[in-house]
């Protein structure tokens, strides 16, 4: 009952009032980025995957400079790549997960909720076969997810699929609320952020700095 039919409404509701209290700090990193490079739009889009393989624009913050080769393979990034194409305080808003606050829109819209397993893009056919296999298609992808709070980037794509898999078993309004609050001390403590450390193969705005079109 609360997955299909107040699951929904309490990502309305806390996704209004997320605007509320977040535009103003929104609107301060988006007037940051496009002083630091005002070639490029503030806002990142990029296909992904979402309930029931329907695609959607999911909205970022962008974090690269606007003269980063369009259409780069994640496998060829590198740490020297991140330090070339990401810019100084797009560092900051990845390692902080505040490049992801305009999706508290995609929130809004519909496109994701609060807490599930997260969205992820075409060509990650490992994960969304082992989602498929486990049941998850029907579920929207969320901003935060028990994945996320149980290894972020260091899981592997088995791993993620199974940990998204728990949390379908478990869903209710109060492990949802759980996982959200379990998500800002992880954040805080870049707990499973590795970018910039080691080769990095997960997803990252090198596949079209903008898809829009």
């Amino acid at each position: 009952m609360y997955e299909r039919y107040i699951k929904r409404m309490v990502d309305i509701l806390f996704s209004i009032g997320a605007i509320v209290l977040l535009l103003l700090p929104m609107a301060v990193f988006g007037l940051f980025i496009k002083l630091k490079d005002p070639k490029g739009k503030v806002i990142f889009r990029q296909t992904r995957i979402g309930r029931n393989g329907k695609k959607f624009k999911i909205l970022k913050f962008r974090t690269m400079w606007s003269d980063t080769p369009r259409h780069m393979p994640n496998r060829c990034m590198t740490p020297e790549d991140y330090d070339k194409y990401v810019m100084p305080f797009g560092k900051w808003l990845r390692k902080t997960s505040m490049d992801e606050l305009p999706q508290i829109f995609n929130i809004l819209k519909g496109d994701m909720s609060w807490v599930g397993p997260r969205p992820v893009i075409e060509n990650e056919t490992v994960l969304l076969e082992a989602r498929k296999k486990a049941g998850l298609e029907s579920f929207r992808p969320g901003l935060t997810g028990w994945a996320q709070i149980n290894g972020r980037n260091t899981l592997t794509d088995a791993q993620k699929a199974a940990y998204d898999a728990q949390y379908i078993e478990k869903i209710s309004f109060l492990f949802d609320i759980a996982c959200m609050l379990r998500t800002a001390p992880l954040v805080i403590d870049k707990d499973g952020f590795t970018e910039g450390k080691e080769r990095i193969d997960q997803i990252a705005d090198f596949i079209g700095e903008d898809e829009e079109e």
